[in-house]
């Protein structure tokens, strides 16, 4: 077990409490920081999965009134006094900010509130002995300003995503990616890189699994030939930044060439009526089904023959690492610091973002080869217990918090 040095109260913000990479970091470290002796709380906008984790696990939680994705003023007004009312109350030796939206404004606030409860302290004490200062750490999962987005928009994020790193004290990147593309400006010595590090994972039988996920189908196919498939899974949020599109298109170019697959999309998010309509126009009712959300769906994983991950922006994505511990065989996209998990035609098969034609080709190269499909996926278990364990992770950050 890991030893903290001192009792220290700590402060996770997040911006959304649904369930995707950046909750789960929080969830884990604030779980496990916990255990070794640490005071940890959580705050967050919404009344998502999150909530009912953290709690379930017993860690106390926040929820930060107006506090959503999208950027509007008076809002963002209002979550900065939420913020600072929070902060005078808990009085946090660190707060560990997640995500970018919260970032450059949490970041902002705590400096404010540092101010303000020093010169209280002053007032009362008539000396700077007793000076305090909350600590101020930011965790870039994948910096945003990376998303497609147009110019204007890109160059303002960009901006926003400097200032936090001005405003905070320490900067975790989860790659060394994100670490290469870091603004460096005013920011000699803040930056260091952790990967996110993963505990090891009991997964259910493969054929409970499947019937599992079966009965999960939102309407009633031919069940007996899809047990006949090849299965692939996707485990992601809908959303634009995971590239479904490319990944059901190329399973739809398979289909053509005589491969009987089925393909299974974990998550829930905003693109599900897109991706329905998607689905629908090319004729794919019976071959590729969105089950939403499925609490600790990575438990289900053996249930599948092929992983992908096609997205077009991420920082170093813990379902990969889901999979790699299911010796499942990979076709991922190689952005962020995918490629310091995968290494091509070893542990699995990366392709360019948004090339269908490409993880068409990946995909066919894995099902036609069942030595290079279990080589894959023996692979990288073996490097993600390795490399990329919890333990690491929960080490490195406490030197962070502790430095």
């Amino acid at each position: 077990m890991l030893n903290a040095r001192r009792k220290t109260k700590i402060l996770y913000i997040i911006t959304k409490s649904n369930w995707g990479g950046a909750q789960r970091y929080v969830f884990d470290m604030a779980t496990n920081i916990a255990k070794n002796g640490y005071e940890t709380i959580v705050a967050f906008g919404g009344d998502g999965i999150l909530k009912k984790k953290l709690e379930n696990a017993g860690i106390r939680t926040i929820s930060v009134l107006n506090l959503e994705r999208d950027i509007n003023i008076f809002s963002e007004l209002k979550v900065f006094f939420n913020l600072l009312k929070i902060l005078k109350q808990e009085l946090p030796d660190i707060v560990h900010l997640n995500s970018s939206k919260i970032g450059g404004l949490g970041a902002f606030s705590v400096r404010i509130h540092n101010i303000l409860h020093n010169n209280k302290i002053l007032k009362i004490k008539k000396s700077n002995k007793n000076k305090a200062r909350t600590k101020i750490i930011f965790t870039a999962h994948g910096w945003v300003h990376k998303e497609d987005r147009n110019i204007i928009s890109k160059n303002i994020i960009k901006f926003l995503s400097w200032l936090t790193v001005l405003f905070s004290h320490k900067i975790i990147t989860v790659s060394k990616d994100d670490y290469k593309k870091a603004f460096k400006l005013f920011a000699r010595g803040k930056i260091t890189m952790i990967h996110n590090g993963i505990s090891k994972i009991e997964f259910e039988d493969k054929k409970i699994s499947r019937n599992n996920i079966i009965k999960k189908i939102p309407f009633a196919p031919n069940l007996n030939e899809i047990k006949k498939t090849i299965w692939i899974c996707s485990l992601s949020e809908l959303h634009k930044n995971k590239g479904l599109f490319f990944a059901i298109r190329a399973i739809s170019e398979l289909i053509k060439k005589g491969y009987n697959i089925s393909y299974f999309i974990i998550g829930e998010g905003e693109e599900r009526s897109n991706i329905e309509q998607f689905i629908e126009k090319l004729g794919l009712k019976n071959n590729v089904f969105l089950l939403g959300h499925i609490d600790d769906a990575y438990k289900t994983l053996r249930a599948f023959d092929i992983f992908t991950l096609t997205s077009i922006k991420e920082g170093l994505p813990y379902t990969l690492l889901e999979a790699g511990l299911a010796e499942l065989p990979v076709v991922a996209s190689d952005i962020g610091g995918v490629s310091e998990i995968i290494e091509n035609e070893i542990s699995g098969r990366l392709t360019r973002a948004k090339n269908f034609h490409e993880i068409k080709d990946a995909i066919s190269e894995i099902i036609n080869s069942k030595k290079n499909s279990q080589g894959y996926g023996k692979a990288l278990r073996e490097k993600i217990e390795r490399d990329f364990t919890i333990e690491q992770m929960l080490i490195k950050t406490i030197a962070v918090y502790e430095k």
